[in-house]
């Protein structure tokens, strides 16, 4: 049987329909994707715009982040660029796309670089994926760049792989509207070398770069998203493509697995085996359900929920579809959703009621074989189950307009033929049943009107076949009469019946896409986490789901502010602002269709939650009447809850990151008192002292006391100095204003340099400085590093016993330049050695304190990754004390 249809899906349809309408009202959008900063997508950018620019379009640089690199600016001249915005932004001057700029000058293209930048606070929008938004609604063609990154449903999956959590971030949907896609794609070894050439980033910042974010795994698992991504776009696609132009398909351009889940599956080798398929050709996978209007048991229900359960833990796409037959339903969807491979299981059951299941009617794994022309069908084994097998009617045609009153006359013809073989043997009573038969079948399968011919084409039959006098439309006996009166009325009543049942199928079918949609929404508001976007991904279901304006209003100050809009080119009056406040305070809907602010031409629903209002929706159509009818004031509610919750969420999340901000905040605060109120106060109290004393008794004091006395004001001055200058020097790391300035050094020279500014310090220890031979001269900054060598040593001397021996070591090993700081004091113990790098942190030893601020390591290590390095610190493991490493990457650039 060819379940094939030439009819074309009308969503598919609808879609494309929708999509050429936009199209043509609202510009085309393509994006330049890429895997990572570097690649080449404001370089593909350009070099597509003059093209275009050659063939004449008119085109214009709206915004184009060169980020000094010398290629990309280059192309920027030749094409006509708009002058930026200046923003002022917390004393500095910000240079922003000119959005109005751009809509008064109304190109046909415009490049707009950087999609997921967030605009400076004040702007129209708050995001630049929103200007593009608007630039569309105004007939203008965007070519825009955006990494795989910044994906709102990838960020999670970014952190874990790079540790980087992206901020900046631009909805899924963004992607999914787009008119076309180009990856722009470079290996991993090839941006490196990119990296290492300075066209990314500048030398100070490249090296430490490559050591984290561009490390080559990282940039093989971002390529390998950028591909998935758009596999998954164009996939999409193709099978709209496919629906809408009624392709029976598969098309195996990709490979997408479908399991074939049906009641008598009992156990998860099915599911499994999946599993399995999909992971072996590393393809999507589908775990259908088809629910069919047989009345099954609880257990039934219980075991397939735990099914579906399991497929969703093992990474399946899981469907429940309402239908009538499990093998073409099945197949339907398989073929709209281009499915290339079906896994279903083994027919269960044997003896009789094995053949009572071929008398009957065969198992759906043995009709999904037979129908699944292009399908390959894998049958797995599955469990022994004493359950017989629910029975399977055969399926029907279902064909469109005439064709039903078609159907319905061959049917009666057949029924006629089969109930004149059926006379020779039975009574006339017992021949309209066949009649029956039919035209209950014909309700079920077509409905309400088709069935009602029947019935009426059927009593015509039945009258003029088998009522005397035969061949004729006339009724001899009375007793006829009320027999073909009983027999229309006994088929109208099937009619409906069998109508009813299709109704309900139907019904339950819409009903299940609906709550799919609602699932998909509930999902998608799970990943989100800012508030923007949260809130133009409600506005964009409501108004998909409601065929509506929609905006979302949410409290600003002292007055309700427009935070998100879809399908929405109107503007909210004065008398439909204090509808919406008026909904805000009293948490009651209000404006147009309801009793309270009747003349508003908005609707207005508050969202709440424990917490109190979170926003207010505005609803706007321009159909007369009311807004919503009652099963959208349903779906309303059930989408209005969610993203209140979600935005509630969102707010207890801003909340608990504001609380440990404050008390980060208060812990640093309070050490920072602490430590000033130790190590500020004491030298200071000692230079007092000392001062007081040359002043009061400088007359009698002995030279020799005097130069004690000037020696402490100098020691404890240089120490006082050095606190301020840790200071300032832990300002400037948090700042970002640290720029090394790298030069070839001899590090014996800077070691030996560094030894003699800490020899007072370390006036009670023994020294030792130990340098290999021929050492290469790297490219650091010898002021920085002679800091961090002090720091070290200034750490050592504080944490070891007098007389002991403090070492440090210059060596090279694999091509890289390592520094070892060795003391023999107690060492780090058992605590995390990485705490020793905090801020504020110094160890407890036998006294209980040591001067210091707690910020040399910190410092130190600040100073090392800004030249590109690393610093470690470790237990020595031939004897008590730490070590700690500074290490040096090799690099053709920094070492010679």
């Amino acid at each position: 049987m060819d379940i094939r249809s030439d009819r074309p899906d009308p969503d598919a349809l609808l879609r494309q329909t929708e999509k050429d309408d936009a199209t043509r009202a609202q510009g085309r959008l393509k994006i330049f994707l890429g895997a990572a900063p570097g690649v080449g997508k404001t370089f593909e950018m350009l070099t597509t715009a003059h093209h275009l620019v050659r063939d004449g379009a008119d085109l214009v640089v709206g915004v184009v982040e060169t980020h000094g690199r010398s290629e990309t600016a280059a192309l920027v001249e030749g094409l006509e660029s708009l002058p930026r915005r200046a923003v002022s932004y917390r004393g500095h001057v910000l240079w922003e796309m000119d959005l109005d700029a751009i809509l008064i000058r109304h190109p046909k293209i415009v490049l707009v670089d950087e999609l997921a930048h967030t605009n400076v606070a004040g702007s129209r929008h708050p995001k630049r994926w929103m200007d593009v938004k608007e630039l569309l609604g105004a007939g203008i063609d965007v070519l825009t760049t955006v990494n795989i990154q910044h994906l709102e449903s990838l960020n999670d999956v970014v952190a874990a792989i790079t540790r980087v959590r992206v901020r900046e971030t631009v909805p899924d949907s963004i992607l999914a509207e787009a008119d076309e896609i180009e990856l722009v794609d470079l290996t991993p070894n090839d941006l490196l070398q990119r990296m290492r050439d300075g066209k990314i980033y500048a030398e100070h910042t490249a090296g430490r770069a490559m050591l984290h974010y561009f490390s080559p795994g990282n940039l093989t698992a971002l390529r390998e998203l950028a591909l998935r991504q758009t596999a998954q776009q164009i996939d999409a696609q193709l099978v709209d493509h496919m629906k809408a132009n009624a392709i029976a398909g598969p098309w195996a351009a990709g490979e997408r697995i479908m399991v074939c889940l049906t009641l008598q599956d009992r156990d998860a080798s099915l599911l499994r085996y999946g599993k399995r398929l999909a992971d072996r050709y590393h393809a999507p996978w589908i775990v259908l359900h088809v629910e069919t209007n047989r009345d099954l048991m609880e257990e039934a229900r219980t075991r397939i929920a735990a099914q579906m359960h399991l497929a969703q833990s093992l990474g399946a796409e899981t469907a429940t579809i309402p239908g009538q037959d499990v093998a073409l339903d099945a197949l339907v969807y398989a073929r709209t959703h281009n499915v290339t491979q079906i896994v279903a299981a083994h027919p269960a059951g044997s003896g009789w009621g094995g053949r009572f299941r071929q008398w009957m009617g065969r198992a759906t794994t043995e009709r999904l074989i037979q129908w699944a022309n292009g399908f390959p069908v894998h049958v797995v084994p599955r469990s022994i189950s004493d359950e017989p097998d629910i029975i399977m009617t055969p399926p029907a045609v279902r064909p469109h307009q005439f064709g039903p009153y078609v159907a319905s006359t061959l049917i009666i013809a057949g029924t006629v033929a089969v109930a004149l073989l059926l006379r020779r043997g039975f009574e006339v009573s017992n021949v309209s049943l066949a009649f029956l038969t039919a035209i209950l079948w014909i309700a079920v399968v077509y409905g309400l009107w088709p069935s009602l011919w029947a019935s009426l084409l059927g009593m015509v039959c039945f009258n003029f076949f088998f009522l005397p006098p035969l061949y004729t439309l006339t009724i001899a006996a009375p007793d006829n009469v009320v027999a073909l009166f009983f027999f229309f009325a006994t088929a109208l009543i099937a009619s409906n019946l069998g109508a009813r049942v299709r109704n309900q199928a139907v019904v339950a079918r819409h009903r299940a896409e609906v709550t799919q949609s609602l699932y998909q929404f509930s999902r998608t508001l799970a990943g989100i986490v800012a508030l923007d976007d949260l809130l133009w991904a409600a506005s964009h279901q409501i108004a998909t789901m409601l065929d509506c304006s929609v905006v979302i209003l949410t409290r600003d100050a002292d007055s309700l502010v427009v935070k998100a809009s879809y399908n929405s080119g109107k503007k909210i009056g004065p008398e439909d602002l204090a509808a919406a406040t008026w909904a805000w305070k009293h948490d009651k809907v209000a404006g147009r269709g309801s009793d309270n602010l009747p003349g508003a031409r908005w609707l207005f629903i508050p969202m709440r939650t424990g917490r109190g209002p979170v926003a207010v929706i505005g609803l706007d159509t321009d159909r007369e009447g009311p807004i919503l009818d009652a099963e959208q004031q349903r779906f309303l509610d059930a989408l209005a809850d969610q993203t209140a919750l979600a935005i509630e969420r969102i707010m207890l999340a801003d909340d608990l990151d504001r609380a440990r901000l404050n008390a980060e905040t208060e812990k640093l605060r309070g050490a920072l008192l602490t430590s000033i109120s130790h190590d500020l106060r004491t030298p200071l109290a000692s230079i007092l002292g000392a001062a007081s004393s040359l002043d009061s008794y400088d007359d009698v004091l002995e030279k020799e006391d005097r130069r004690e006395l000037l020696a402490t004001i100098r020691e404890e001055a240089e120490r006082l100095n050095r606190f301020v200058g840790n200071l300032l020097d832990m300002t400037r790391l948090e700042a970002g204003a640290l720029h090394p300035r790298k030069e070839r050094v001899d590090l014996a020279e800077v070691a030996a340099s560094a030894l003699s500014r800490a020899t007072r310090l370390l006036a009670d220890h023994r020294v030792v400085l130990e340098t290999e031979p021929d050492l290469p001269m790297p490219l650091l900054d010898d002021v920085l590093l002679e800091q961090v060598l002090f720091n070290l040593l200034d750490n050592a001397g504080k944490y070891t016993p007098t007389g002991s021996r403090i070492t440090m070591r210059i060596s090279r090993a694999a091509a890289a330049l390592t520094i070892h700081v060795l003391d023999e004091g107690n060492g780090l113990g058992t605590a995390d050695p990485e705490k020793a790098f905090g801020k504020f942190t110094r160890f407890l030893t036998a006294d209980r304190s040591r001067p210091g601020t707690g910020l040399g390591l910190a410092i130190a290590r600040g100073f090392v990754e800004a030249m590109g390095g690393t610093l470690t610190a470790h237990n020595r493991t031939d004897r008590s004390g730490a070590d700690f490493v500074m290490t040096f990457a090799p690099s053709a650039e920094a070492i010679a």
